[in-house]
């Protein structure tokens, strides 16, 4: 956290109006580690850490209003909910795509819980499922991990994007006329999801992405674990 605070001191300094940010940095299905901080690297990494930036951010980004945020999130949500209880795996045995699905799951409902704060005032929060991309974000694959996602073609899509195909949807968050005024949404291939459906399980958000009570949950221990309160 001591990385993300001196990072905002300078950004701050340099742009004191924050038009689009758009969070993705992130780390995937690797082996069990923690951040300097001690919090599991998945959640420390793809959650804390986005949200202790972009909440110091927000007097840059109101200043900029209209503005938009967007948190890069994934289909790899539907892999866990976030145990508020246990986010960091000391109580439970640590299982690498359910700690990648909780912090996914977190992008969304950090996303809507910034969103509900924010809108009114002209700062609108989304996430988005950039697709399966063959990047370095998949360094800690090994074969049967890449077979087994492949197996799960049920609940995810598992077609692999191009590098521009893949940024498209974060583009399309950041730019469309169609998004103004619109936040707390989940976006996949350039357009609104819809929740996921029997018709439809490898396409949309599952029910408890989006739940604002689940959201608030989230905010309160993401407060509490970066030991800062936001009153924005």
């Amino acid at each position: 956290m001591s990385s993300v605070r001196a990072a905002v001191a300078e950004l701050l300094e340099r742009c004191p109006r924050i038009d689009l940010l758009i969070n993705n940095a992130g780390v995937m299905a690797c082996p069990l580690a923690h951040t300097h901080d001690g919090f599991e690297l998945q959640f420390g990494t793809n959650h804390l850490g986005h949200f202790l930036f972009t909440c110091l951010l927000v007097p840059s980004l109101l200043a900029a209003a209209p503005a938009r945020v967007v948190n890069l999130s994934s289909a790899g949500h539907k892999m866990g909910g976030v145990d508020l209880d246990d986010p960091n795996f000391e109580q439970r045995k640590y299982d690498k795509w359910q700690a990648y699905g909780q912090s996914k799951t977190a992008n969304v409902q950090f996303s809507v819980a910034l969103n509900a704060r924010l809108a009114e005032r002209g700062v609108t929060v989304n996430a988005v499922h950039p697709g399966m991309i063959m990047t370095e974000l998949g360094r800690h694959l090994q074969q049967e991990d890449i077979e087994a996602l492949q197996a799960s073609s049920a609940s995810l899509d598992t077609r692999f994007k191009t590098i521009p195909a893949g940024a498209a949807t974060s583009v399309w968050a950041a730019t469309s006329a169609e998004l103004e005024g619109r936040g707390g949404l989940y976006l996949e291939d350039c357009h609104v999801a819809e929740p996921v459906t029997e018709d439809n399980p490898a396409g949309g958000y599952t029910d408890y992405a989006l739940d604002t009570e689940a959201a608030a949950g989230l905010w309160q221990l993401s407060e509490r674990l970066v030991k800062q309160e936001f009153t924005f």
